[in-house]
């Protein structure tokens, strides 16, 4: 992509609605734009971004067995009524009636709907295991939207349902999505510890959630620090085994972590205070087992082996690619801005041209944007007149992993400029060198 016929709204001031760095940062690299309170535009860096966040969460799921569907935003009260908690929700949801007076309302969730999709068609045991997620926006009203995307009342969430027989098989799911989810957070470069958590509004009795610690943490956090040092399950990880799914759960829960809501002074004082950890946090994805919670009260049942019919068992797992995006910066980013994991990286190269209408520089850069296009490696050639100076902040606030510096008195001896965002390390090497470094 051309940064001359690209739409990326830089801002040079920090905003003063910005309490935050990823709010901040979100702004400055022309991200987002408010609209509205809590609410959003997802503008083309941002867009390619939440997109490649959306990849990695789905390649996971699919990983791990669960299937993409896509159900609707707008939902009936009817079936909220069925499972008693259209009433009990509260101010968050957002309720509409359509033009026959029809109560309706924005969802924030879909444990409703999916129930009544699986009472309609998963009629016996030969139908379970089942997972079903979809990658959809939703709404909650909340009452101080704040800190941009990290706490907005429109956000895009994957959840995923699971649905089984009974307990023993719902326990199977669980460890299933808890592994898929350690995998998913490193693969975006995130050091995701699950922690015991209260199950809040969605109900249920058995709930992780998973946090990064960040100094603009929303809650208190308190954990073992062993957790920082342990390695995640790779990608062989076989998800229809479930010892190998349960040794690995067993490892991830067999120190102390929990959230404020869930914690056990007496329990975190017994480790030895050297390795005691306690810290703000950032909660980036969230897993419940609820039992028959919904198909209960939704008369969702199979018939099992025995032919009895009986209520399945269903778990849910949530995922907030919108509010990643920010958790990720406030993760990794310097005075000079974002510094993007690889995995999700706008573009992966940034091209600096520092003399535009050069002959030899511009034959350069065109030469490398093709060779790199070809290799399909995204890039971001800034073909723009600006200055050098204001060309290096921009390629910094936007954080893209490599840089490519094509300047003429480099290239005069067949040499350019290799930048790497994470650390700051710059080279001089030949263009096919520079090449061979990004793409090996």
């Amino acid at each position: 992509m051309r940064l001359s016929r690209y739409f990326l709204p830089i801002l040079r001031e920090v905003p003063k609605e910005a309490e935050i760095v990823s709010h901040r940062l979100m702004l400055r690299a022309g991200m987002i734009r408010q609209e509205s309170a809590g609410i959003y535009a997802w503008l083309p860096l941002g867009k390619r971004v939440l997109d490649k966040i959306c990849n990695v969460v789905r390649e996971e799921q699919n990983r791990s067995g669960a299937i993409e569907i896509l159900m609707p935003t707008i939902q009936s009260a009817d079936l909220w009524r069925e499972s008693g908690r259209y009433d009990d929700y509260g101010k968050e949801m957002l309720r509409i009636k359509d033009r026959h007076e029809r109560d309706m309302l924005f969802g924030p969730t879909n444990e409703e709907m999916l129930t009544e999709i699986v009472r309609a068609y998963v009629k016996s045991y030969k139908d379970l295991p089942l997972n079903l997620y979809h990658i959809q926006w939703k709404f909650r009203d909340e009452v101080r939207p704040r800190f941009g995307v990290m706490r907005s009342r429109e956000f895009l969430m994957k959840d995923a349902y699971s649905v089984d027989l009974d307990f023993e098989s719902a326990v199977v799911a669980y460890n299933r999505m808890f592994v898929a989810y350690l995998r998913t957070f490193e693969r975006l470069g995130l050091k995701a510890i699950p922690m015991v958590a209260d199950t809040g509004p969605i109900g249920g009795n058995h709930s992780h959630e998973f946090i990064i610690l960040a100094s603009t943490g929303e809650s208190q956090v308190f954990c073992h620090s062993d957790y920082l040092g342990m390695d995640t399950p790779g990608s062989d990880v076989d998800f229809q085994d479930p010892a190998a799914l349960q040794t690995i759960v067993n490892r991830w829960t067999s120190l102390y972590a929990a959230t404020e809501e869930k914690h056990d002074e007496a329990a975190f004082e017994a480790i030895p205070e050297g390795q005691r950890l306690s810290a703000r946090g950032i909660e980036v994805g969230h897993i419940f087992y609820f039992g028959t919670k919904y198909s209960e009260p939704m008369n969702a049942t199979v018939a099992g082996p025995d032919g009895v019919e009986r209520p399945v068992h269903m778990g849910s797992y949530g995922i907030g690619p919108s509010r990643l995006a920010a958790a990720i910066i406030e993760a990794s980013h310097d005075e000079n801005g974002i510094i993007w994991p690889e995995a999700i990286a706008p573009f992966r190269v940034g091209l600096l041209n520092l003399k535009v209408g050069d002959a030899a520089t511009d034959a350069a850069c065109e030469a490398i944007y093709a060779e790199l296009a070809s290799r399909n490696i995204d890039v971001l050639y800034d073909d723009t007149d600006e200055r050098p100076g204001s060309k290096f902040a921009t390629a910094d606030l936007i954080g893209l992993p490599w840089q490519i510096i094509v300047g003429p008195k480099g290239l005069a001896n067949g040499m350019v400029e290799l930048k790497r965002r994470a650390d700051g390390t710059r080279e001089t090497l030949p263009v096919a060198a520079a090449l061979a470094r990004i793409t090996g």
